[in-house]
């Protein structure tokens, strides 16, 4: 099965972004993509940079929303799976969200960033509030689907838990910056949730300049034995693809192994 992950910029003009996005995934299902993942808040300028949300609330939109039915019109075209991200409002509150849509153009529900991070150029704590929905898994047409937002990935306890639901695909939407880390270790760490929990992983990552970012792109596919597939280059746009060859799952050692011996009681977190 082909998927496609789309690594983009995104500029000031949003309608321009959402343009670009929809012709992505145009490009994706001619090229045989049967799900497209976008990053983390693929069409907009990533906010969270400066502090402030009085300026970034205005962007909020709902779930279903106008980005969703234009997706979701897309989709049942196109006959193409699709994972976005977007800034979420749900009455008085905001968050970093990711509406999953289905090959039907239907909307399955929406994943909402559980762990915010605060540091320097990463002002999440000022722009949204800890996602409600837990670490949900969606039953789609490409099959079990989880999702982890971008810093939810870094908790081992919410990959673990998105295998105990079944996903046997773990979409990450992600806004990763140049040298954030050393080299190599936010795709180690996501290797190995692949190794241990048997699923895999398509991380989109963002690309571009922004006022006190540039995003790395690097965007890449893990199989459940760990082994990387696929990888995007560093710094410029372009979409991914990646052959997922599902028959692994039964055979990778979590499903033969970690999983079945588990001893959740002797470690209660």
């Amino acid at each position: 099965m082909k998927i496609a992950l789309v690594q983009q910029s995104a500029t000031h003009d949003r309608e321009a972004n959402v343009r670009r996005g929809l012709e992505a995934f145009e490009q994706a299902a001619r090229a045989g993509a049967r799900l497209v993942v976008f990053p983390e808040l693929a069409f907009e300028r990533f906010f969270p940079q400066r502090p402030g949300r009085e300026q970034a609330a205005p962007h909020a939109e709902t779930v279903p929303g106008p980005t969703t039915e234009l997706f979701a019109a897309a989709a049942r075209r196109l006959g193409v799976a699709a994972v976005l991200n977007l800034y979420e409002r749900a009455g008085e509150r905001l968050y970093d969200s990711s509406p999953v849509i289905d090959s039907d153009g239907s909307l399955l529900g929406v994943a909402r960033m559980v762990h915010i991070m605060e540091g320097p150029c990463f002002h999440e704590k000022d722009f949204y509030h800890p996602g409600d929905r837990g670490a949900p898994v969606f039953s789609t047409s490409v099959g079990k689907l989880g999702v982890a937002i971008c810093y939810d990935r870094h908790y081992p306890e919410y990959m673990r838990a998105l295998a105990l639901k079944g996903a046997e695909i773990v979409a990450i939407p992600q806004a990763g910056a140049v040298d954030e880390w050393p080299p190599g270790v936010f795709e180690a760490e996501v290797q190995t949730a692949c190794f241990q929990n048997g699923y895999f992983a398509a991380l989109a990552n963002r690309v571009g300049e922004e006022e006190c970012l540039t995003f790395a792109g690097e965007s890449f596919v893990a199989d459940p034995t760990g082994r990387v597939t696929a990888r995007a280059p560093r710094a410029s746009e372009c979409i991914l693809y990646a052959e997922l060859d599902l028959g692994l799952l039964e055979g990778c050692p979590a499903r033969r192994h970690f999983l079945r011996d588990r001893r959740p009681e002797a470690y209660p977190l």
